[in-house]
């Protein structure tokens, strides 16, 4: 597979940054994954405008410059469902069943959530996922007010949606609903929203139709969890006679554009209700949560690719991950996949990482603008240095790429064309000054005497 040629024969004017003598992973006309030797990737307004050759940008003028010979350009990593200020809650709650991770110690200490400790938790979260090559995440909290201000000012991209229980009134609906109109297109564009229902065992179905309308009337997205896992869909089908996924199509979310993370409980019987809905679907799998609560199934990715539903990488929040590694993820997901399937050959390398790049970027309903590296996508893009020890033979660059290299790999991570962390430097966050602060804070957040909960897990 070879780079994109420039046709201009002319002087060139200078690009804003131009990236020279990397391998470029790329996508052709069939959505198969390659890789260009010896490239260049040329970007002017936050804007790929060429992939070539090194040799035929030699000498080209550009406002920045990186040699990035021995690395691999990759489209900037998506996590497609997270909770960044959880990394606030990071090994607080381990070695327990779901129903206790949430009543006896997440839930409580979600009571004494501050707006002050969700903005120090996104910044630790950003400068997390900036240094491990991720550009764009899908966020669905609390005070999200302060995760827009955090992505404005580090310069990632998010999807952002504000959480809301049916506990709550219809204030909780009302108030994701303003943020996500007060949002949408902020931070130069690169904020996009959701609503954000939190789930159908929390939200009744009356609130849950109520958010379709509202997803259709504004022409929003919905980002909410569904069919988290098995005991999830048997408890609904035991008391209500309907799966979950059975909920969100009766009260009409999946008539809209929908993103619905894990579906670890996801059942045969689903799979026709996910291929007739009329709105984008899409599904987030984060394996490493699924391990660690010992749920017994994972995400379907083989039978939802079948479909057509695009299944996106994840790694939930750091209380149930104790990272926001996508390379973890993309990892996790393609070993995960074969042992479910009893299959070497699924998932391949190759499809973890079109799943990494182009099915996360659907996922989170930008397709159209990331998740490759192409003339006219914005310029998302993580350097990968593969001269480690660890890297090294490379027989087979798509299995390095998901097998062998690490998030600490990651040299570079540029985003809209800004470089947000260059040589492992991180430009646009300070990670001990927040560390410090958000150390100081902790005694107060994690404090469960009072008794409190702000939602009851029972499923």
């Amino acid at each position: 597979m070879t780079p994109t040629a420039t046709t201009s024969t002319g002087p060139q004017p200078p690009a804003d940054l131009l990236i020279t003598g990397c391998t470029v992973l790329t996508h052709d006309d069939q959505e198969r994954i390659g890789f260009a030797q010896d490239a260049a990737i040329v970007v002017r307004g936050g804007i790929v405008e060429e992939v070539t050759s090194a040799e035929a940008v030699a000498g080209r003028a550009a406002a920045e410059r990186i040699d990035a010979r021995g690395q691999v350009a990759l489209p900037g990593l998506i996590n497609c469902h997270t909770h960044a200020p959880m990394v606030a809650l990071r090994g607080l709650a381990e070695d327990l069943p779901t129903e206790e991770w949430f009543n006896d110690v997440v839930w409580p200490v979600e009571s004494n959530l501050t707006d002050r400790d969700v903005e120090l938790g996104a910044r630790l979260a950003c400068a997390e996922m900036i240094m491990g090559g991720v550009t764009c995440f899908a966020d669905h909290y609390f005070a999200m007010d302060a995760v827009a201000a955090v992505v404005a000012e580090c310069g990632m991209r998010a999807l952002l949606g504000e959480a809301f229980f049916s506990s709550q009134g219809p204030e909780g609906r009302q108030r994701s609903l303003e943020f996500a109109l007060r949002y949408a297109g902020a931070a130069d564009g690169r904020i996009t929203t959701a609503l954000a229902p939190h789930a159908p065992y929390t939200v009744a179905d009356a609130d849950l139709t109520a958010t379709a309308e509202l997803a259709r009337t504004h022409g929003l997205p919905v980002h909410v969890h569904a069919a988290e896992n098995r005991d999830q869909t048997d408890a609904s089908l035991a008391r209500h006679g309907v799966t979950p996924i059975e909920v969100l199509s009766r009260t009409g979310i999946l008539d809209t554009d929908v993103l619905l993370a894990h579906g670890t409980g996801i059942v045969e019987s689903d799979l026709p209700l996910l291929e007739r809905a009329s709105g984008r679907t899409a599904v987030a799998t984060a394996p490493r949560g699924y391990l660690k609560f010992a749920w017994p199934t994972t995400t379907p990715v083989r039978a939802l690719r079948a479909i057509g539903i695009p299944v996106g990488l994840a790694t939930d929040g750091a209380a149930s991950n104790n990272s926001l590694d996508v390379w973890e993820s993309m990892a996790l997901t393609s070993l995960a996949q074969k042992s479910t399937e009893g299959d070497p050959r699924w998932m391949t390398s190759r499809q973890a990482l079109h799943h990494a790049t182009l099915q996360s970027a659907r996922a989170v309903g930008l397709g159209d603008s990331v998740g490759r590296i192409a003339p006219g996508r914005r310029a998302d893009i993580a350097l990968v240095d593969l001269t480690g020890p660890h890297t090294q033979p490379v027989h087979d660059l798509a299995a390095t790429l998901v097998h062998s290299a690490r998030s600490a790999d990651v040299r570079t991570t540029v985003v809209d064309g800004r470089i947000l962390m260059r040589d492992r430097q991180l430009l646009t966050l300070d990670v001990a000054k927040t560390v410090r602060e958000l150390g100081e804070r902790l005694p107060a957040l994690v404090d469960r005497s009072h008794g409190r909960r702000i939602q009851d897990y029972d499923t």
